[in-house]
C-alpha cells in the first residue's frame, strides 16, 4: 500500500471526522479491507509522549472506505498548534503499515461551552 498525505484541520471542542478512500497502487482499485484493524492517533511531534487517539471504523470494508473521528470532549483537551496523525492498519496476520499520514492544524474555538 502506498502512504497518502492528507493534513487536516480540526477545530478545538467540536465532534471530527474524516473519511479516507484507500487503493490498492498495483491495481488503482478500491483496497478490500476486510479482516483489517485500525490506530490512529495525533501528536505534537513523533517523540511526543502525550497522544490524542482517533476512533477508526470501516464504513465500507470492500471499497477500501475508513473513518477515523475524535469527539467533542477530546478536541477540547487539544491545545491549538501544529500537530502530526497517521493511520495504521493491521491485517489478518499482524503485519502492520502506515497508509495515511499528515500534519494536523488545530484550531482554537472562540465559543466555550
Amino acid at each position: 500500500m502506498a502512504v497518502y498525505v492528507v493534513n487536516l484541520v480540526i477545530d478545538q471542542g467540536v465532534d471530527f471526522t474524516q473519511t479516507f478512500n484507500l487503493e490498492n497502487s498495483a491495481s488503482n482499485s478500491a483496497l478490500n479491507l476486510t479482516n483489517y484493524t485500525g490506530s490512529a492517533q495525533l501528536r505534537k511531534h513523533a517523540s511526543s509522549s502525550k497522544s490524542y487517539t482517533f476512533a477508526v471504523s470501516f464504513p465500507d470494508r470492500l471499497n477500501g472506505t475508513v473513518n477515523i473521528t475524535m469527539t467533542d470532549e477530546i478536541t477540547k483537551r487539544i491545545k491549538s498548534g501544529r500537530y502530526i496523525y497517521d493511520v495504521i492498519l493491521t491485517d489478518v496476520d499482524g503485519l502492520k503499515e502506515r497508509v495515511v499520514e499528515g500534519s494536523v492544524l488545530v484550531r482554537e474555538s472562540a465559543t466555550k461551552e
